[in-house]
């Protein structure tokens, strides 16, 4: 049962692109069998729960190209959490897409739902892949599935974009990932997936060093500088996209990438004892406060969004680099606390230029009168960004701030108080603002008309919202599913 449902997690997509395209003349079937398909593989990925928290590992293996080495899939507690996160927002982004795409008039929308349900196909791969060749094939997928998504407008910036985007992830990837898978092979004699890692006893400190620091910047959808500059370019997108690429797939599967190697491939202990982290570690840390100090003067409020989402991706690297059990227990939560909140301002950014065609932050004095319940779902997902209480992010910040103090990082504590401090700077006057009615203007903001954006753009950007509040109530429940990732060998 488990194998069928390994198999029909990332055929469901795969299956729903192809009648996609069968039914392309008709909008209202299509877009039903988008959200059709896209609720039937959250629902595959829920059933795999009883078999996690029974403590199983289940697992096929696709094909062997070479003996010993082939396309395996392994369902484990980090794997599930980044599916579960991926087909749960799948569900949300489509109906979001609709709204969006419909309102904006935007052309080629089958397509469009074609390449995001391969683009979801590939991210189920990656979070189920049981070796690094699994993972690598996924991952190249991946990039190559959501370039028509970057360049759909078809225009200049759309095409400059795209150059840029595919060719960072392509040249980090091929020069740099593939490379450091090719040499863990040569060093262990396996790409698998093991608990406690394959590295240990093979490499000496300085090769490991190395070597992390080839699979932190070859992982080029992690976007630590210098090589963040696709995710801001690829902005140009349509919202949906932007989504897509910050909370559903793109960036998780990035840093998702470097903690499944730091966990499975060379181990917390081997890590922690080398000092293997050491370079990420600090490059991370520069990128979280950079980041942050970039997003402060970008009045695009897309731009700025996408700023955050690069220091807020180096908080997940923090987090593994840190090597003991509360940074990764705060690197593995802030990959879902993190993809609720930003998919929320994302969600938002969209609705706002659907209903009033503006995308510049200086121009949306008092539209929180006319559009209340985008932008109070705005200030609950840049709460829960920024890492406060009610909201789902303050706990992957809590553990962070612990795994950093327990390795007695203080430098990094201080970085991390200090991006925070930034995160409130650049998210709440955005929200201020838009409550905040200039002298000049004679509205009555008690008789403003609402004028939000289509309801399949509200709906979605509400739940998500209601998502940050549910994640932190049942923080427990995700501290749990975590705490079942083996971090050391199991004993002979």
């Amino acid at each position: 049962m488990n194998h069928t449902l390994i198999y029909a997690s990332f055929l469901t997509p795969l299956i729903g692109g192809a009648l996609l395209l069968l039914l392309r003349k008709n909008e209202n079937i299509r877009d039903a069998v988008s959200i059709i398909t896209a609720t039937a593989l959250f629902g595959i990925v829920l059933c795999l729960y009883p078999t996690i928290l029974a403590g199983n590992t289940p697992s096929v293996t696709l094909a062997e190209p070479i003996k010993g080495l082939g396309l395996t899939f392994t369902v484990e507690p980090l794997g599930l959490l980044f599916a579960t996160v991926a087909s749960g927002l799948w569900i949300l982004t489509t109906i979001y897409a609709i709204g969006y795409m419909r309102g904006a008039n935007e052309p080629n929308q089958s397509r469009f739902f074609l390449c995001f349900a391969i683009s979801i196909a590939a991210a189920i791969g990656i979070a189920f892949a049981g070796n690094l060749l699994t993972l690598f094939v996924f991952y190249e997928m991946l990039t190559l599935a959501t370039y028509p998504l970057v360049t759909h407008k078809g225009n200049e910036d759309a095409r400059r974009g795209g150059k840029l985007y595919l060719g960072i992830l392509m040249c980090t990837s091929i020069g740099l990932l593939l490379f450091a898978v090719l040499w863990t092979f040569q060093l262990s004699g396996t790409l698998d997936f093991r608990a406690g890692g394959i590295l240990q006893g093979n490499v000496s400190p300085t090769v490991a060093l190395i070597l992390m620091t080839l699979f932190a910047f070859g992982t080029g959808k992690a976007a630590l500088m210098p090589f963040h500059r696709w995710l801001p370019a690829a902005m140009v997108a349509p919202t949906p996209v932007s989504a897509l690429l910050h909370a559903v797939a793109v960036v998780k599967a990035g840093v998702f990438t470097i903690l499944k190697v730091v966990i499975y491939i060379f181990g917390i202990d081997l890590v922690a004892e080398t000092g293997a982290g050491n370079i990420a570690l600090w490059v991370a840390t520069f990128t979280l406060v950079a980041a942050s100090i970039i997003a402060l003067t970008k009045d695009n409020l897309k731009a700025r969004l996408a700023y955050s989402t690069v220091g807020q991706l180096s908080y997940v690297v923090v987090g593994a680099m840190l090597a003991n059990a509360a940074g990764i227990v705060g690197a593995a939560m802030q990959i879902a606390t993190h993809a609720m909140g930003k998919i929320t301002l994302f969600f938002c950014a969209g609705a706002i230029y659907v209903a009033t065609k503006k995308t510049e932050i200086s121009d949306m004095r008092g539209l929180g009168y006319k559009m209340p319940f985008t932008f109070g779902a705005f200030f609950i997902g840049a709460v829960s960004i920024i890492g406060l209480p009610p909201m789902a992010g303050s706990w992957a910040k809590w553990h962070l701030m612990m795994g950093s103090i327990d390795a007695s990082q203080w430098v990094i504590v201080a970085a991390l108080l200090l991006s925070s401090l930034l995160n409130i700077a650049y998210l709440i006057p955005v929200a201020a603002r838009a409550f905040y009615m200039s002298p000049e203007q004679t509205v009555n903001p008690g008789r403003a008309v609402i004028e939000e954006a289509p309801l399949f753009c509200v709906v979605p950007l509400c739940l998500t919202a209601a998502g940050c509040i549910l994640l932190f109530i049942f923080g427990d429940a995700l501290d749990h599913l975590i705490g079942l990732i083996p971090l050391t060998r199991a004993a002979p």
